[in-house]
């Protein structure tokens, strides 16, 4: 139907890191909980959607991060060829999700007003807060404003028949997540909305944040959002990979399916 989809998760990066970093307040387990990034793949017979872009190996490098697969390469073993995409939506403007800025020459961007209004305004007057922003991505997303290729949504608002934009904030001013009907029920990629399921499930807070009230209010518009919380999809947990099964055989450990039910 043309309001039903796929939806994957290609993996392209990780960091190790300890469980302390991942929390406002630490945590008393010293052990390793690292973190994965993904770019996701909404799809059905007649529209394929991008949720980020990620980043590239050089922005990798200077943040200590490990590009396991280019975003590109990862999109061709999928069958995707980059230059193809017509659509993107950006979840919100921090490094891992709006790079790779000349991969998609033919892509329309998607991000929510507040998004931009937030990495181009006073805000990035504190390093705290610009120090997620890589300065070429968002200059290079204002040049695709100018070229007419950025279209802004303000709060809710329905991208295609099935796939629904939501502004939830927290995080960053403007992070949305996204949701997409599927045969299973509404899957909701929650984008960095949910960074580690233990935050969705303990009311926990990671520690970039803009607005505490904002995340914790938005783990309850996610619930409301989701056919249930086995719908809702992280946006760096690990576990991910191991919930849900590979598309294809040669792209097991790369490439996941979250239209079918998780391994629970």
């Amino acid at each position: 139907m043309s309001d039903t989809y796929e939806v994957f998760a290609i993996r392209y990066a990780e960091h190790e890191r300890k469980a302390a970093d991942n929390y406002i307040g630490g945590d008393p387990h010293d052990v390793l909980q690292p973190l994965d990034y993904f770019v996701w793949v909404i799809r059905n017979a007649e529209r394929t959607v991008l949720v980020d872009t990620g980043f590239d190996r050089p922005v990798g490098a200077k943040r200590g991060r490990t590009v396991v697969t280019p975003v590109g390469d990862a999109l061709k073993a999928f069958g995707i060829e980059p230059d193809t995409v017509e659509n993107i939506v950006i979840s919100h403007m921090h490094y891992d999700h709006c790079g790779n800025v000349d991969l998609f020459p033919r892509a329309r961007y998607h991000l929510q007003d507040k998004e931009m209004h937030y990495c181009t305004g006073r805000c990035m007057c504190h390093r705290q807060l610009r120090s997620s922003y890589e300065e070429d991505y968002v200059v290079s997303m204002v040049r695709k404003l100018f070229a007419g290729r950025v279209t802004f949504h303000d709060g809710v608002s329905e991208l295609a028949p099935g796939i629904t934009l939501h502004h939830i904030g927290g995080h960053a001013m403007g992070l949305q997540s996204i949701r997409v009907k599927t045969r299973r029920g509404f899957v909701v990629l929650a984008a960095d909305a949910v960074h580690l399921y233990p935050h969705l499930d303990e009311g926990r807070i990671f520690p970039t944040t803009y607005n505490l009230a904002e995340v914790l209010e938005g783990y309850e518009t996610l619930k409301k959002l989701a056919s249930s919380r086995h719908h809702i999809v992280p946006g760096h947990d690990p576990a991910v990979m191991r919930l849900y099964p590979a598309p294809r055989p040669d792209l097991e450990g790369r490439v996941v399916r979250l239209d079918v039910d998780p391994k629970i």
